[in-house]
């Protein structure tokens, strides 16, 4: 409970910094651009990589397959979802609340926390967990900020993205157990772990753009119980009717239960699609989930 805290306290802390070196003039406009680039086109599709690199063996495919089972499930009905509940929204909210819904934090805080809590084990199955959110939020999700109906285009653009890419490599890795030379994986390891401490701080520097005093607003409150409380709560009860072993089921919503995913924000700026908004949505949610992660994971590791 206390490493959980204290990976969260260190994202906020994070993005404080951001917001720092964003006011005090160390990154301008345009370097905050660079870097934005930096982290979508290299920092995480490393991270994304390194994520798979996880032993696995026959005795555990079943419960993996399971884990990818419940995530697709999970993706098809956030999908649906945004459209319903957002659909009539103004563009610039719209964007970033369906896109919240389809990706939380998970891969950012959703492995630490899955490790900490339930292990190795659960290092590996919250990896499986992540690749349907992760192909996901880099083609329906893009097509949600570029609005476009040029499907061939947006497939096109989808396949040849660098998080995709690095979606099937992984994938590879991790069902072919192949060891990359040594050189190569510590390189991809190295550049992949600044993945947490760059998105934060994107998140700040946009954030010292906006009126801290109106960060918690009723549309932000909502979007956050959805996000922390009424999908994962769902998805528990699916579980539990369904005799879901306890640790997939934990596994499953502890991710489920993450808040708004970085690269919410970090899509939002560049795109102009009501930055500040999409920082709200990130900046709350991860405040408040301060509370409810702790919660869920007294829930969750009672049924071990």
């Amino acid at each position: 409970m206390n490493n959980v805290l204290t990976l969260q306290i260190t994202m906020l802390l994070l993005i404080i910094i951001g917001a720092v070196i964003k006011k005090i003039g160390i990154i301008s406009p345009v370097g905050q651009k660079n870097i934005n680039d930096l982290v979508i086109y290299l920092v995480l599709p490393c991270n994304i990589v390194k994520s798979f690199m996880i032993d696995c063996d026959d005795s555990i495919f079943k419960q993996f397959a399971l884990v990818l089972i419940i995530s697709i499930a999970v993706q098809i009905v956030s999908v649906i979802l945004g459209k319903v509940l957002y659909g009539k929204k103004e563009v610039g909210h719209r964007m970033s609340l369906q896109y919240g819904v389809i990706c939380s934090n998970a891969g950012f805080l959703g492995n630490p926390v899955a490790e900490g809590v339930f292990g190795s084990i659960g290092l590996a199955m919250a990896s499986v967990f992540l690749i349907p959110m992760r192909i996901m939020m880099w083609s329906s999700g893009i097509a949600i900020y570029t609005q476009t109906t040029d499907w061939k285009a947006t497939l096109k653009k989808v396949v040849t993205h660098p998080c995709i890419i690095a979606c099937f490599l992984g994938l590879i890795l991790m069902l072919t157990q192949w060891q990359m030379p040594a050189v190569a994986e510590k390189t991809i390891v190295t550049i992949g772990n600044c993945n947490t401490a760059l998105s934060m701080m994107v998140i700040g520097m946009i954030l010292a753009d906006a009126d801290v005093r109106s960060l918690f607003d009723k549309e932000v409150f909502a979007y956050s119980f959805l996000r922390l409380i009424l999908m994962p709560l769902a998805l528990y009860a699916v579980c539990l009717l369904c005799h879901v072993p306890a640790l997939v089921t934990g596994v499953c919503v502890i991710l489920t239960a993450m808040p708004a995913g970085a690269t919410t924000s970090i899509l939002a700026s560049k795109y102009h699609a009501d930055e500040l908004f999409a920082t709200k949505l990130v900046v709350a949610s991860t405040i408040l989930s301060m509370i409810t992660i702790p919660v869920w994971n007294m829930i969750l590791t009672a049924g071990l």
